[in-house]
């Protein structure tokens, strides 16, 4: 009966204790969001989300498709950059600066026509080495034209060339992204 006692106290002191599972509680699990999380790893965050959430492909893509996203949204801005400039050589006023709104659109038409539906086809093929290639050389086409526009007293189309730029700088970061997932 003697060692009965300290058993039944142990077993007392047991029963009074709330339950383990109960007294442990376990982190709440983190939803993971892949267009947050990706667009953390670009140097434009803001400009990144807002891109992708506008797109309703982007719920489901995985990196590479999120690249594809980012490279459409670069070709519908350096479409719209383009559009611009054409409008302004349609009322410039005298050859002087007619001359660098022709130099730009030379340097945006290329881009427009062939070197983002290329990149874009490459993307989704794989090929994320030419993608990247071409986005990054697209970026240095709308630092050309800046340039050029800039030196003539002030670019009228400032704000599409660096929104260019600024999405080709995320397109590329999500395509090395996407190139150490796989």
């Amino acid at each position: 009966m003697k060692a009965l006692v300290p058993s039944l106290l142990l077993l007392a002191v047991f029963a009074a204790s709330p339950p383990l599972a109960r007294s442990f509680e376990f982190p709440a699990q983190e939803i993971s969001d892949p267009i947050d999380q990706t667009c953390r790893l670009t140097p434009f965050y803001d400009l990144c989300l807002s891109s992708l959430r506008s797109d309703p492909e982007s719920g489901t893509a995985d990196v590479r498709g999120l690249a594809c996203i980012m490279a459409g949204s670069v070709l519908a801005s350096a479409s719209r950059t383009l559009d611009q400039i054409q409008e302004l050589l349609g009322r410039a006023p005298d050859p002087e600066s007619e001359q660098p709104l022709a130099y730009c659109a030379e340097l945006y038409i290329p881009v427009v026509k062939y070197t983002l539906p290329q990149a874009i086809d490459a993307l989704d093929k794989g090929q994320l080495g030419f993608a990247e290639y071409g986005l990054s050389e697209s970026g240095k086409e709308a630092e050309e034209c800046e340039k050029n526009l800039s030196g003539q007293g002030g670019s009228p189309v400032t704000e599409g060339n660096e929104l260019v730029r600024n999405l080709v700088d995320v397109a590329v970061a999500i395509i090395e992204v996407s190139q150490k997932a796989f």
